[in-house]
């Protein structure tokens, strides 16, 4: 293969959480253009998943697979280590954001004067022919050969039948990450919870760990939670050929499989080929998996570590959590608390009940169309990028080069991380972001026509 021969000095990374501090290593690891990393956090390499301090937030990734570097597979465990960090098969999210900031540290002390870390925030990117110019909050503007959209997980939305309405801050919490979020409320009050997922197990266990005694009720459309991990289970082995590419026959594979060897070895097992096959698959085929079964590869697929499944487990045999299938129907400020319509699944009839907070945890959205964003925002209404098909993000290639409303690909604004589902589907957990990334740096580093892993 022929080396790309465009030549980029300078690539601005908007978003210093894993996918752009990864982005920004992996270009001062393989001798590639200086980066300007843009971050509106005081701190860099954590973003949202990694700068909780709670020691019950776990990775749900083991150890072993959590390395930063495809190349490199041991590098985290082989990090735990000489730091005396016993590595148990699930560690604390706090102490993987320490691992990402002190990698982020020694690139940067390797190849001093090749980053800048920015704490701004990007309110507009301008686009000529070959370069990007970024605006940020400050009025500062920075000139690049390349922009990478690196934002993460878009912040969700409000829930229906909450948007419009002026709740106050002390009864619902639009930020399920925010601190205290137990302040104020007695062990004789229950709180509702807008999501079953990862973000609601977060909020459960914060909850736990401040002391909260309450009820905690959480609602989505189908109820289902995260499944759990189990401890000590070794890699299943990989399939020796792709799996069928309609959805019907992999799913027969699959149940076939779970029958022989477990469900989890049976999912795992073509988590290798999963990508490839969204990427393969048609626009009709991609849409039914979303509409029929997205909620039940999503609570398979991003399971949660032994420990916190079982004390979610411990939390609703007490009665102490309760998860339920429905809809919300309404939202008012009644007496000092939050009173919720809601309607069970299945059923006609509405229920109201009344609750001393209500925290949104439905997830983080991907809908280009309903961001806050600005400059997403103004890149849109320049037809500079568009929604994917699904609209679960930024329309990219395979390149991760956004597209524009006319179908072209632009190789000076690209897009990588979660942001990109749309085209990947399977690209928001470290073990994907590590290859995007690592890609996408050797070849704006024109490393990648060397071919082959660990160069």
């Amino acid at each position: 293969m022929i080396a790309d021969p465009r030549r980029f000095d300078h690539v601005c990374i908007i978003g210093g959480g894993f996918s752009g501090t990864l982005q920004a290593i992996n270009l001062l690891r393989y001798d590639g253009p200086r980066a300007t990393l843009i971050e509106r956090q005081p701190a860099a390499a954590r973003g949202v998943a990694y700068s909780t301090t709670e020691p019950a937030h776990l990775l749900n990734v083991r150890a072993s697979n959590m390395s930063a570097f495809p190349d490199e597979p041991d590098h985290f465990v082989t990090w735990l280590a000489a730091r005396g960090i016993s590595s148990p098969q699930f560690v604390s999210r706090k102490i993987y954001g320490d691992y990402l900031a002190e990698l982020l540290r020694q690139a940067s002390r390797d190849t001093p004067g090749r980053l800048e870390i920015r704490h701004a925030a990007a309110t507009e990117i301008n686009l000529s022919p070959s370069r990007a110019q970024i605006v940020l909050d400050n009025g500062d503007r920075i000139g690049a050969d390349a922009a990478v959209i690196a934002i993460g997980n878009l912040p969700p939305i409000d829930p229906p039948r909450v948007v419009g309405e002026d709740l106050p801050d002390t009864l619902y919490v639009s930020n399920p990450w925010s601190s205290d979020i137990a302040k104020g409320l007695r062990d004789t009050d229950s709180v509702i919870i807008a999501g079953t997922g990862l973000t609601m197990v977060d909020v459960a266990l914060s909850l736990d760990a401040a002391g909260f005694r309450g009820k905690i009720v959480a609602i989505s459309r189908h109820g289902l939670l995260p499944r759990g991990h189990v401890d000590g289970a070794l890699p299943p082995a990989r399939l020796p050929q792709r799996p069928g590419a309609r959805g019907s026959d992999l799913l027969h594979d699959i149940r076939k499989r779970a029958r022989e060897i477990g469900w989890r070895d049976a999912l795992d097992e073509v988590r290798p080929y999963t990508q490839g096959m969204w990427l393969d698959a048609s626009f009709d085929q991609q849409a039914r998996f979303l509409r029929h079964l997205r909620p039940w590869w999503d609570v398979h697929r991003h399971r949660l570590a032994p420990e916190v499944a079982a004390r979610i487990g411990a939390m609703r045999e007490s009665g102490q959590l309760t998860a339920l299938a429905g809809a919300f129907r309404s939202c008012r400020v009644s007496n000092g608390e939050i009173e919720i319509g809601w309607r069970p699944r299945g059923s006609d009839a509405l229920k109201t009940d009344r609750f001393a907070r209500f925290f949104n945890c439905t997830g983080p959205q991907g809908d280009l169309l309903r961001t806050r964003e600005s400059f997403l925002r103004l890149l849109l209404a320049g037809g500079h990028i568009r929604p994917d098909k699904h609209r679960l993000g930024i329309d990219v290639n395979a390149q991760a080069e956004t597209i524009d409303v006319n179908g072209n690909a632009n190789p000076h604004l690209l897009a990588i991380g979660p942001v990109t589902r749309g085209a990947f589907w399977e690209i928001v957990a470290v073990p994907d972001i590590r290859v995007q990334t690592w890609n996408l740096a050797r070849k704006l580093s024109h490393a990648h026509w060397v071919g082959g892993e660990g160069l």
